[in-house]
């Protein structure tokens, strides 16, 4: 049976093991360029949520063991995957006449990164032969030279040597480095967001810029704010006016239960999801898609939503897309089919401002049934349907 097979078979068996006994289920056992057991691992790394990965990271550097390193290298470019970029795994050992860089990851808005994978900065890294690589791929018309440029990964946070041997190099304009705790974090940021700016953004820090003016770096965490305080606007949709009208009523409390909601989900579907952004989770390739969002109950038992351009885009465009709306608590979701959704969308009202446009999403119980309100003169939909079991 297969790495993949066992994770959905025996996931929580598998959460508990180190990297190490992962590796050694996988295939042969033994990480090798285009061998079995790497396909295996790439695969159920593709497939494991984030904090596993995260993990595995702290693993391959605390703890010597053979694969480390090679582990090490396929879980950063599996981590380049979370961030959005389109990654092209590297080779373990390089050989004579090929590349030996460790990944190269494209981003959507046309970044090149070829990646280097270090345990540590102990030792001098050789930034000549790193250069080297990404000038047999600008030869090779594997990528751009005016977009692309080297970014070194190392498991340590303490860089100073690494740094000051960058910028006193003449290739200190195209190479950046980075910490596996820093990417990882950047990470997690991915997952907490939604506004497709705000990805393109943090996808950006990766790639050489001027920081003399660091205007760049102060936008990043501005955006990151804003939305978090957009969000929360957000929830509080116009038609909720009893708190507002009450001064004595308890102040807005965000909820947070997307992932309950999701694990109930993916057994209805039977599928593993990997979360994507804060709102939008996926298969391991993007064949579905699910856009989850949570609400509190609001008087009258109702629950108020919000639905953005980008999330009908990315929904759009995937070969299977739902939306999920959780309605008080994980026990009450919603699993609707997109095609079903937008449909509806014409009927329901609709916030514009200068800087933002989305549906409003009402529901509100009637009876055992859950009904989607929508505008004057369009039908009221019955969701009961949609309840996941």
């Amino acid at each position: 049976m297969s790495l993949i097979d066992l994770w959905k078979r025996s996931r929580s068996e598998l959460e508990g093991k180190h990297v190490q006994q992962i590796i050694a289920i996988a295939g042969s056992g033994k990480l090798l360029d285009a061998g079995d057991a790497s396909r295996e691992f790439r695969e159920f790394l593709s497939s494991i949520p984030s904090s596993l990965l995260s993990r595995y990271t702290g693993e391959c550097l605390a703890d010597k063991f053979e694969s480390g390193g090679l582990a090490l290298q396929d879980i950063v470019n599996q981590i380049g995957r979370r961030l959005g970029f389109q990654v092209e795994d590297g080779r373990y050992r390089g050989g004579s006449g090929q590349s030996g860089h460790d990944g190269l990851w494209r981003s959507s808005f046309g970044n090149e990164i070829i990646v280097e994978v270090k345990t540590t900065d102990a030792y001098r890294i050789a930034l000549d032969a790193i250069a080297e690589y990404r000038r047999r791929l600008i030869q090779e018309n594997r990528i751009v030279e005016g977009k692309s440029s080297v970014l070194i990964v190392v498991g340590r946070q303490d860089t100073g040597d690494l740094e000051a041997q960058i910028r006193g190099s003449r290739h200190a304009w195209n190479i950046r480095l980075v910490s596996i705790d820093a990417l990882i974090r950047l990470m997690s940021l991915k997952e907490t967001v939604e506004d497709p700016q705000m990805l393109r953004k943090i996808a950006g820090v990766l790639v050489p810029q001027e920081f003399t003016k660091v205007d760049g770096i102060i936008d990043l965490v501005f955006s990151a704010a804003e939305e978090i305080r957009q969000d929360a606007e957000d929830a509080e949709l116009q038609e909720d006016q009893p708190r507002k009208k009450d001064k004595k009523a308890p102040q807005f409390i965000p909820v947070d239960f997307h992932a309950a909601c999701i694990r109930r989900i993916e057994r209805q579907l039977g599928l593993a999801l990997l979360k994507q952004t804060r709102a939008t989770y996926s298969t391991p390739e993007d064949s579905l898609v699910v856009v989850c969002a949570v609400s509190r109950t609001h008087t009258r038992e109702m629950y108020w939503y919000a639905f953005h351009p980008h999330q009908k885009e990315k929904l759009e465009a995937a070969g299977k897309g739902y939306v999920a709306y959780g309605c008080g608590s994980e026990d009450i979701v919603l699993l609707i089919p997109f095609k079903d959704f937008a449909a509806w969308l014409d009927g329901m009202w609709t916030t514009q401002l200068e800087d933002r446009f989305y549906w409003h999403v009402s529901i509100r119980h009637q009876g055992s049934k859950l009904i989607l309100r929508r505008r004057r003169g369009f039908g009221e939909i019955d969701l009961t349907k949609y309840l996941v079991r």
